[in-house]
């Protein structure tokens, strides 16, 4: 790729930050991305969308098998802080997960392909909503994703704390199980001066959620990983009037498929306590659910060979994280792996100050278009 359509797709990250939307309403943005695939030469190209999201498929010349790119697409709710001119137009809405490098990533890739035959097809998947509610599981069900499923399937995510020019993987679990939790308790409000009348959740939240920290210290096994943060609490409505309701919103994560069940169970223990003790009552919703990303071991073996001995980029082998990502449910059915790509910020994802290094951007893309091109061909 040379310089000159490097720095467009830097252009069109740009235009992609812009217009960060929540899942399953990316309507700007698939919009973006069928205006930008219109453009394209269209001899050896299909497209089909389903909902807000997209998939492409580049014909190969003389196909055995199909390989998946994968992109997500979606926003976060979170006031952007940082020093761009081109910061989001969408007030309460950024990218800070980047979502628009992996999707003009995704478009450089693909752009390479259409001007470059390889053997095999390539399936492009430029999927919504992997912030949640999560799209991976329900486009895969789709009929538009069966018809083109992959034999095999590669994404990357972004990574603040590595340099530009260096990625990192490993073979096995890369990242963690991961469960929402949200928690209603209900009792009986009142007025400040009779507390003996009421039932206050406040106090049976604070109790709550100072219990649930004990779950990982006293119920895992201390060789195992698990994490349960309440990241947010809601109650009550003035300062003298006794809450009647209080909820806790938080996540779990594990690296294990058993300890999520063990640390839902205990959830429920431990409010079922809560009810008794401040009889009260509650409901548990877990809301969206990820399974872990596990790196299909062959594959993610072969790749790393290659980078070492192509000397792409700088590879290191990391460790596991509790890093949530919806990815997971394509390598739960399809063999393959995620890598993250080191955009060197001091500000980590999700935050509102983040901005990735777009040197990062060309990086990728030659780095997947040398990759694909020897996989397509071999």
């Amino acid at each position: 790729m040379t310089e000159t359509v490097n720095h467009s797709f830097v252009e069109i990250r740009r235009s992609l930050h812009q217009i960060p939307e929540p899942g399953f309403a990316e309507f700007k943005t698939q919009q973006f991305l069928l205006d930008y695939l219109a453009s394209l030469p269209q001899e050896r190209m299909e497209i089909k969308t389903w909902r807000t999201g997209i998939l492409v498929k580049i014909k190969g010349t003389d196909p055995r098998k199909r390989i998946g790119y994968r992109a997500d697409m979606d926003g976060l709710p979170i006031n952007e802080e940082t020093t761009y001119d081109f910061r989001s137009a969408h007030p309460g809405y950024m990218h800070a997960c980047g979502h628009d490098m992996h999707m003009a990533i995704g478009l450089g890739v693909l752009t390479y392909f259409v001007e470059n035959k390889v053997k095999d097809d390539l399936i492009f998947i430029f999927q919504p909503a992997e912030e949640g509610p999560g799209g991976a599981l329900p486009m895969m069900q789709s009929e538009e994703f069966a018809s083109w499923k992959p034999d095999c399937i590669f994404a990357l995510h972004v990574a603040p704390e590595y340099p530009v020019g260096t990625i990192a993987t490993r073979p096995g679990i890369l990242f963690a199980n991961t469960s929402e939790l949200f928690i209603d308790l209900t009792g009986k409000g009142g007025h400040a001066a009779f507390p003996h009348t009421a039932n206050d959740m406040i106090v049976a939240a604070a109790h709550l959620a100072t219990q649930l920290q004990s779950i990982v210290s006293r119920n895992i096994d201390p060789l195992d990983s698990g994490v349960v943060t309440i990241g947010k609490i809601e109650a009550g409505t003035k300062q003298n009037i006794i809450a009647e309701k209080a909820r806790l919103e938080g996540t779990i994560r594990t690296l294990s498929a058993e300890s999520m069940q063990k640390i839902k169970s205990r959830i429920e223990a431990l409010v079922h306590g809560i009810e008794t003790g401040f009889e009260c009552s509650a409901v548990i919703d877990y809301g969206s659910n990820y399974c872990q990303v596990y790196n299909e071991e062959t594959l993610t073996g072969e790749f790393m060979n290659w980078v070492r001995e192509n000397n792409v980029v700088n590879l290191i082998e990391c460790k596991e994280a509790m890093t949530g990502e919806d990815f997971g449910y394509f390598l739960a059915d399809i063999p393959g792996f995620m890598f993250w790509l080191g955009v060197d910020t001091p500000y980590g994802l999700h935050h509102a100050k983040i901005e990735p290094s777009e040197q990062a951007i060309p990086v990728a893309i030659d780095l997947l278009t040398r990759y694909l091109s020897w996989k397509a061909n071999s």
